[in-house]
């Protein structure tokens, strides 16, 4: 499926996956539109159907999930590592066969490009068989016994016990890996709900994950988060919330679990990224990452660049060169060459685009560049809106979608403070050359966020990297190297050092019918 254009079959997508069942709907359906027209005169494009599970099918997930996890004693929790791995290993290569289709829903269903669709697919399987690759060498870690005062203790992880995965939008597929693979691998149960986008990509992959892990390891129900979610919380079975999306519905969510003290959180949630353009910036450098950090697959991204603070010494040249860039980018459909600017996958995203750049022209902002806020039906063209301050609704809010708020600064004190009194706090962008103003801005900016990209764009990858935040922006740590950790918990096996427990230790190695207690090194 190479050949991608504005034709598409409809799929009635009536499968869900429960207690290694893959069971088909006959109930209440959800319709799935794309905001890519197939008509000249535009209409959204029909892409077909999921289920609208109900809260029954909700709490038959969390019953399987709970029942293979079996407080710790089920096949998957107590399995080998080495043979968890393998069915991970088996997922990975199965799920390649499908890049083709879900790339094609990753263009309809949310509008992203073609090039960056098949990045999010290959870089979701490479995360896959980097995850392997990690969890190797932490298990070779751990495959020893430690004698500290009179005391022999083999340390490992364990997991936790039940996960509820919520991924996000828009990256449905990678984003959501990221929470899914390393709870799995660390031998945790999953219920998973796909976000309200980006639903049909993942029906393709409910076989294979059904003949990759055993019976209610993986549980995939579709439907409304009011629906679903909620009673699973509801329900106490879950001990991980793992969600990447809004701070609203993290809250609410964790309210309705009755034993919060038993909940495990691992979010990923919104930031306000800024940029800090110094006044001796390179200034085509500059311009050049501030257009990809604020405007790639048109700002929604958490790690987007949504509000730049430029210095009063360069303010002119930075707005003249970075509105012509701006102007100068390719809107189209996502298979189109060369296209940067996509339609907007939420059908109200552009009227709330507008009402943000509305409520800043009323206090004293302009528009500064020539297409900027030019509304269709499916896209507002980004608008580049100067100076913005506190008043507006654009300094506080993430935008999340295509414009792009800019103020100036004399002193590096206005954006330092105007920070630190920010509900989020994920990532900056620095821009400058002078290492003696660089370095004392490093220094605060780090206590500030989690990540100062230097002369660059905010980023999530390389994924062997941290991705955390601080206040509202995360609770937990996604990286290849952090999410296990995330995802379990350090458990022990201790005895006093004499010759009487350690002739028991010497057998257990020897017998390997502990699977706890072993030095295998898995290659």
């Amino acid at each position: 499926m190479n050949n991608y254009n504005s034709n598409i079959t409809p799929k009635k997508a009536d499968k869900y996956l429960i207690n290694g069942e893959i069971k088909t709907w006959n109930g209440a359906f959800n319709q799935v539109y794309s905001t890519i027209s197939s008509t000249e005169k535009y209409a959204p494009t029909f892409l077909g159907e999921v289920p609208d599970l109900t809260e029954k099918e909700g709490l038959e997930a969390v019953e399987a999930a709970n029942n293979a996890f079996d407080n710790g004693q089920g096949i998957w929790p107590t399995m080998k590592v080495s043979d968890r791995i393998k069915c991970v290993e088996n997922f990975a290569h199965q799920m390649k066969a499908t890049r083709a289709e879900v790339v094609h829903y990753l263009m309809w269903e949310i509008g992203k490009s073609l090039p960056d669709s098949e990045k999010e697919f290959d870089r979701t399987v490479d995360y896959i068989f980097e995850t392997i690759k990690s969890y190797k060498e932490l298990n070779a870690r751990n495959a020893h016994f430690s004698n500290v005062q009179g005391i022999n203790a083999m340390i490992r992880r364990s997991p936790l016990g039940v996960v509820l995965c919520l991924g996000p939008y828009n990256y449905p597929l990678n984003e959501t890996f990221t929470l899914l693979i390393p709870a799995l691998i660390m031998g945790n149960t999953v219920v998973f709900k796909p976000a309200k986008l980006g639903v049909l990509l993942i029906e393709p992959l409910l076989e294979i994950f059904n003949k990759s892990f055993p019976k209610g390891v993986i549980n995939i129900v579709f439907g409304r988060g009011r629906e679903l979610a909620a009673p699973v919380m509801k329900s106490g079975l879950v001990s991980v919330l793992s969600l990447i999306g809004n701070s609203k519905a993290a809250v609410a969510l964790q309210d309705l679990h009755p034993n919060k003290n038993r909940l495990r959180l691992i979010l990923g949630l919104e930031a306000k990224n800024p940029a800090i353009i110094l006044a001796d910036a390179n200034m085509d450098l500059t311009v050049s990452e501030c257009i990809s950090g604020s405007l790639s697959f048109n700002g929604q991204r958490c790690t987007a660049l949504k509000l730049i603070y430029v210095h009063e010494a360069v303010k002119d040249e930075f707005l003249e060169k970075f509105c012509e860039k701006v102007d100068n980018l390719v809107y189209g459909n996502p298979w189109e060459k060369d296209v940067f600017l996509t339609p907007l996958p939420e059908k109200e995203k552009p009227q709330y685009i507008k009402e943000l750049i509305d409520d800043a022209l009323q206090k004293g902002a302009k528009i500064m560049n020539a297409k900027g806020g030019v509304v269709t039906d499916n896209f507002i063209y980004p608008a580049v809106i100067y100076p913005v301050d506190a008043s507006m609704r654009l300094f506080h809010e993430e935008q999340f979608g295509p414009v792009v708020p800019i103020m100036a600064f004399k002193d590096t004190a206005t954006p330092l403070q105007n920070m630190s009194e920010s509900n989020y706090g994920q990532q900056v962008s620095l821009f400058g050359k002078n290492s003696e103003v660089i370095a004392p801005l490093i220094d605060a900016l780090i206590n500030l966020v989690c990540r100062v990209n230097l002369n660059s764009s905010c980023q999530r990858g390389p994924d062997v990297f941290p991705f955390t935040g601080r206040k509202d922006s995360a609770v937990g740590t996604l990286s290849i190297h952090d999410a296990l950790r995330s995802f379990s918990i350090r458990t022990f096996v201790a005895s006093k050092d004499n010759a009487y427990n350690n002739e028991i230790l010497q057998e257990l190695l020897d017998s390997k019918k502990c699977n706890f207690i072993n030095t295998d090194y898995i290659l």
